[in-house]
């Protein structure tokens, strides 16, 4: 960190509430906004360039979801420290950011104090998790899903036929099919439209 101020970079696809979010940090001493970003896929590049030192990242981005980039924010860039933050309390989110190295996870309209105390925690080298979301990450279990499962099924959201998701994928049509039976037996679900449904609930896509 550079001086007194925490450096930090907002990743927010919506520009209201990303305007918002940076007024509202805007207003503490300690903290300032240096970069913005409205895609997953820009934030490397504007971490690097303004130099930051916390990372706040929105799961629902275009161009790459906020728990890939903080994936690829700690493999590059391993010093900044990472803050997650979502409208949907879904279990599955905290598992994957806590994976991909995130030092925090928020729901978005926690109040502005506790976000703004959150950066400072991170910065001290602290973990920082929203109490409802741990206690239902934990009543709800780990993601049954394989990787490659979960890649399946986030391709046939689409209703690609078999036929094309084995093309997408580069599978034969009866290893795309087993996939997916299988994923439809882990979720105790009927049809592929289900464990796709299901799978997104849990955030375990």
């Amino acid at each position: 960190m550079t001086g007194d101020v925490i450096k930090v970079l907002l990743a927010e696809d919506q520009s209201m509430v990303r305007e918002a979010l940076a007024a509202l940090l805007g207003l503490e001493d300690d903290i300032e906004v240096v970069a913005q970003a409205a895609r997953g896929d820009e934030v490397l590049a504007a971490a690097r360039a303004h130099r930051v030192d916390v990372a706040l990242l929105d799961i629902e981005m275009p161009g790459a979801t906020g728990i890939e980039a903080a994936a690829q924010l700690h493999r590059e860039l391993p010093h900044v420290k990472l803050v997650v933050l979502t409208t949907f309390g879904r279990p599955g989110y905290l598992r994957s950011a806590m994976e991909a190295g995130a030092d925090a996870f928020l729901v978005k309209d926690a109040p502005a104090a506790q976000l703004a105390e959150a950066v400072r925690k991170v910065l001290a080298g602290e973990r920082v998790i929203d109490p409802t979301l741990a206690a239902a990450a934990l009543a709800e279990g780990a993601n049954p899903l394989t990787d490659r499962e979960r890649e399946v099924l986030r391709a046939a959201a689409d209703g690609s036929t078999n036929a094309e998701l084995a093309h997408t994928l580069h599978l034969s049509q009866g290893t795309v099919r087993n996939y997916l039976s299988t994923a439809i037996q882990k979720l105790s679900v009927r049809n592929r439209a289900e464990a796709v449904r299901t799978a997104r609930e849990k955030g375990w896509l």
